[in-house]
């Protein structure tokens, strides 16, 4: 019997290590129905080196976006569930792909996936595991939350798109009590419920607009303006 524990213990450890890492383990015919929908969902975090600064980051993407039935996003927050600010807005011809890159020392990712009314949310951080410039790092993984067939009642995507980024999904352990999201990310949770719900998805709904975008949005209003 203790045998059988520390199997099964061992391979729930495994199974959060590569949720941890990867993100969520989507089944075959979810993947299927989101490449026939169009929907492309990134949740890669990598490991970059800066040669000026002469130090390690993390880079990642927001992406994703919906159909009626259906939607994927990920996307990135600080720790402590704050909005983070773009390095590249990404503008493509189709919608519910990518929208924003980002690159930060310590990422904490959200990633939700829609069937109808029901949601995974997964939230993760991400960090290195060594400050010295002159070595490469390895990337340091851990899960946060993870809910599991959560409920939403309300059809975000059509006649309550109202309540877009005011509402999330309930989830319940399997003995029916409910999981509570963390506090710091409840804001984030609420985005990214709004961008699985998002048809036709075309903006970011969690990264945000860098300084350097808004001085350059200024500075060409003031030269169109003097023109």
């Amino acid at each position: 019997m203790n045998s059988e524990t520390s199997a099964r213990q061992q391979r729930d450890s495994g199974h959060r290590e590569i949720l941890s890492r990867q993100g969520l383990r989507l089944p075959a015919i979810t993947l299927k129905h989101l490449c026939s929908a169009g929907i492309y969902s990134q949740p890669t975090v990598s490991i970059e080196h800066q040669h000026l600064a002469k130090m390690y980051v993390l880079r990642g993407v927001e992406s994703g976006g919906a159909v009626a039935d259906l939607g994927a996003y990920s996307s990135f927050v600080a720790e402590d569930g704050s909005a983070l600010r773009w390095l590249q807005r990404v503008d493509s011809i189709g919608v519910n792909g990518v929208h924003a890159i980002v690159v930060a020392p310590v990422l904490v990712r959200m990633e939700m996936i829609r069937i109808e009314r029901t949601y995974d949310l997964l939230i993760t951080r991400h960090g290195l595991t060594s400050s010295d410039p002159n070595r490469r790092p390895g990337l340091e993984s851990s899960i946060l939350f993870y809910g599991r067939r959560g409920s939403l009642e309300m059809k975000l995507w059509s006649e309550d798109v109202e309540f877009r980024g005011a509402v999330c999904p309930v989830f319940y352990s399997r003995s029916g009590e409910i999981r509570e999201v963390p506090s710091q990310f409840r804001w984030a949770v609420a985005m990214i419920t709004a961008g699985v719900c998002c048809v036709g998805c075309r903006h970011c709904h969690l990264l945000q607009a860098n300084a350097a975008s808004r001085s350059s949005s200024t500075f060409a209003g003031h030269a169109a303006l003097g023109a």
